[in-house]
């Protein structure tokens, strides 16, 4: 099965958490804090595979999370950093983040490999709050947690050439003969079902056309299977564009041409923009009126099609001459624009905010707080200094001063109930 996007879940690794422990050993006396440090959390790694073509591997597996750090142990002991999480994908996927659709990574080269999001930093054991004047503390650091993001992956087809053309004109069989590909072919509409690539030889040279299934009127509003298969056609350099010559399902081959450009042109301008050989296809069944057909068209539209029987392998050396001398001069195409300033929302361990409950109650809350208050023991003489000190340092003493605290309100930080003292 063929799928081409999908919106996942992705969650780097918490960092442990820091810890309280203090050296014990028979005949040694206050031997001191001896806390680890927690371990960093794993990283979501994306990585371009070629062995890969289709997302399917997602359809049923949306949420993926990168191991957490453990958390630290005495005798100075880290804790173990959370593993890597490393997701393989097509080479042609596109990762945008699903809130802002902003695309933070495009995967064009075999084994290119990003970081989407790091890990939580591990928290600081006791032993590193150790001072001469705080000797024992008992209070240690938490590590940083995560958040989870969504993401959408699309796979966007990487080829030189696009063959274009309403369903059964003739593309499928023509990508046959022009490569080793074995596309499924049938005389009905929509045969084909997803773009089949194949690497097309030239003396000593080649390039990858892409067979992007047959198109409708009405597919850049997303008809038919509209944008699914029109993002295939997002990198190409060359379209080839083919038409049904022959007539014989009473289309009118130029009729054809222009629908199938006007979607192009809904589209996308850089699509409208691109050069484009024309096929005529199926001469065959026309015979000796083949070339009046042709000329009709070149009257028509201002464009000599290449005369074309796929099926017969007539007018294939033409046409790989005309896509190499044409390709040969198009400079390859760029990757998307990723937006390099795109930062995946954190969680956030400096802010707060400060309330005044009806009951005259202040109450302090946010990442900082979170942070802070779940490292305290508030019973513990160190530890409360600590607390004090780094309500200080962030200003929270000035700010509820600020906000018409006076001695002896009731202040809520956290899990912690105290008074305010002036």
């Amino acid at each position: 099965m063929f799928l081409d996007k999908v919106t996942i879940s992705v969650k780097a690794g918490n960092g442990g958490d820091g810890v309280v422990s203090f050296h014990r050993e028979k005949f040694v006396q206050a031997g001191g804090p001896d806390g680890g440090d927690g371990g960093n959390g794993g990283n979501i790694v994306f990585l371009a595979d070629r062995g890969l073509n289709t997302l399917i591997d997602f359809k049923f597996k949306k949420h993926f999370r990168a191991e957490d750090g453990s958390a630290g142990a005495g005798k100075n002991c880290s804790g173990k950093s959370g593993q890597d999480l490393v997701i393989k994908v097509p080479v042609g996927t596109v990762i945008k983040d699903a809130e802002t659709g902003s695309v933070v990574a495009d995967f064009v080269k075999d084994g290119q490999r990003k970081v989407l999001l790091r890990g939580g930093r591990g928290g600081k054991g006791n032993a590193r709050f150790a001072t001469p004047t705080r000797r024992t503390p008992s209070f240690s650091q938490r590590g940083n947690k995560t958040e989870e993001h969504k993401i959408i992956l699309e796979l966007k087809t990487i080829a030189d050439v696009g063959l274009v053309g309403f369903p059964n004109v003739g593309k499928s069989t023509l990508l046959s003969v022009l490569t080793s590909a074995k596309p499924k072919i049938a005389n009905y509409h929509f045969t084909t079902l997803s773009p089949n690539l194949g690497v097309v030889k030239y003396y000593d040279n080649s390039f990858v056309i892409a067979d992007i299934p047959g198109l409708i009127e009405g597919a850049a509003e997303g008809a038919g299977l509209g944008h699914d298969f029109l993002r295939h056609i997002e990198r190409v350099r060359l379209i080839v564009h083919v038409v049904d010559i022959s007539g014989v399902e009473d289309r009118d081959p130029v009729s054809d041409f222009e629908k199938i450009n006007a979607e192009l042109d809904a589209y996308s301008i850089k699509l409208a923009g691109l050069k484009q050989i024309v096929v005529a296809n199926k001469c065959d069944l026309l015979g000796d009126l083949a070339d009046e057909a042709v000329d009709d068209f070149e009257k028509r539209t201002g464009i000599r099609p290449l005369k074309m029987s796929a099926i017969m392998q007539d007018g294939i050396k033409v046409l790989l001459d005309e896509i190499w001398n044409t390709l040969k001069d198009i400079p390859e195409s760029e990757p998307f624009e990723v937006d390099e300033d795109f930062q995946f929302e954190i969680v956030d361990n400096q802010s707060y905010e400060i309330d005044r409950m009806d009951d005259g109650t202040f109450v302090v809350s946010g990442g900082f707080i979170d942070m802070l208050s779940k490292n305290v023991v508030i019973s513990d003489v160190d530890s409360n200094r600590y607390f004090q000190k780094k309500l200080i340092e962030r200003g929270i003493i000035d700010d509820l001063r600020r906000r018409g605290a006076k001695e002896g309100d009731t202040v809520e930080i956290g899990d912690i109930e105290f008074e305010f003292v002036d």
